[in-house]
């Protein structure tokens, strides 16, 4: 399949924004981008660049200011309400707080554009709706209130809402956001694989770099330039992450693409040893402010090769022992010998 032929989401010399009146107000200059049948596409970029207005002008939501986006081949203007509805899916950021309805009806209202005038589920529907909750594990709450149930759950209800929807394009603003650790986990795992399995394109906006490295398939990133598109890999090639922040307070690491809060040096530390233990001790010795000497330092610490032998730790004369890196770190802390 070729990239043209597999193209289902293109808009280019895109001008977002909103009328005042009769003025344009124009948030960034001409945008482009693409988006393929199947792929995960994360949108970043700093708060107020413009993420939620592109997706909701990709959704219909907004107005296109300047420029055209199409939909497998055709401009977004050529749709009427109900055929753009059937094509394209939008979450919203905002949380759920709806009385009395049930998750099965939430995800009912995703068949509106499959009904008729009077909005009847019909059994091929009923299906439709049974089948979008299986998919996002949620048959056991088909009939319990949105109010009762989780916000990790809550939000897979409205992707099963999108789902029920058969739009091939799904449009998310911060689908991860207000969740914990591991229901952003459960979140992500969802969107890839409705990608894989059910071929899905899904545009989605986060503040977590790393999730968007690791899972996407394309990042569009957002800058006050314009757009850059690529897989996270070129993004990350290209140093444009370092754009994103104060580069004397965040420390980049284009080796495996994260992220640290820059701290004053305190001066060097050597750490000998192999495998995840010494991994995580330079971790360790990083963020309590001292930089790793492959050489020799003013402290030297032997990491355990086993996780039930103790760390060494050497500082000038003296030789200390500790069971857990809490400790050591401490002790490093409470002993600074760098002014």
């Amino acid at each position: 399949m070729s990239i043209e032929t597999g193209k289902i989401l293109s808009f280019d010399s895109l001008g977002i924004g909103y009328f005042s009146g009769k003025k344009k107000k124009i948030l960034l200059p001409p945008l482009k981008g693409t988006g393929l049948k199947g792929e995960l596409i994360a949108v970043i970029g700093r708060n107020g660049v413009g993420k939620s207005t592109l997706l909701r002008t990709i959704a219909g939501l907004q107005p296109v200011i300047d420029g055209k986006i199409e939909i497998e081949g055709r401009n977004i203007f050529e749709y009427s309400r109900i055929q753009l509805s059937s094509r394209v899916g939008y979450i919203s950021t905002e949380p759920v707080r709806v009385s009395n309805m049930k998750v099965y009806d939430l995800v009912s209202l995703g068949r509106f554009p499959h009904t008729d005038w009077f909005g009847k589920i019909e059994e091929s529907d009923h299906k439709v709706i049974l089948d979008a909750l299986a998919k996002t594990g949620l048959s056991e709450f088909s009939r319990r209130n949105i109010n009762e149930i989780s916000d990790g759950e809550r939000q897979r209800a409205l992707i099963a809402m999108v789902l029920a929807q058969d739009a091939d394009i799904m449009v998310m603003d911060e689908p991860t956001a207000f969740l914990d650790i591991s229901n952003k986990i459960e979140i992500m795992h969802l969107l890839h694989r409705l990608t894989r399995e059910k071929k899905k394109t899904i545009v989605f906006s986060t503040h977590d770099f790393s999730n968007a490295i690791s899972q996407s398939d394309k990042i569009w990133m957002m800058r006050d330039d314009g757009l850059l598109e690529g897989a996270p890999e070129d993004i990350m090639l290209t140093g444009a992450f370092r754009s994103l922040f104060d580069e004397t307070k965040v420390g980049y690491n284009p080796h495996d693409g994260s992220f640290t809060i820059r701290h004053q040096e305190k001066g060097p530390v050597a750490v000998r040893g192999e495998g995840d233990i010494r991994y995580w001790t330079e971790k360790a010795v990083t963020r309590a402010g001292y930089y790793i000497d492959a050489g020799s330092g003013l402290i030297e610490i032997d990491a355990p090769s086993e996780p039930d032998q103790k760390w060494k730790c050497l500082k000038e004369t003296e030789s200390h022992e500790f069971g857990n890196i809490y400790d050591l770190i401490a002790w490093i802390r409470n002993n600074d010998p760098i002014s």
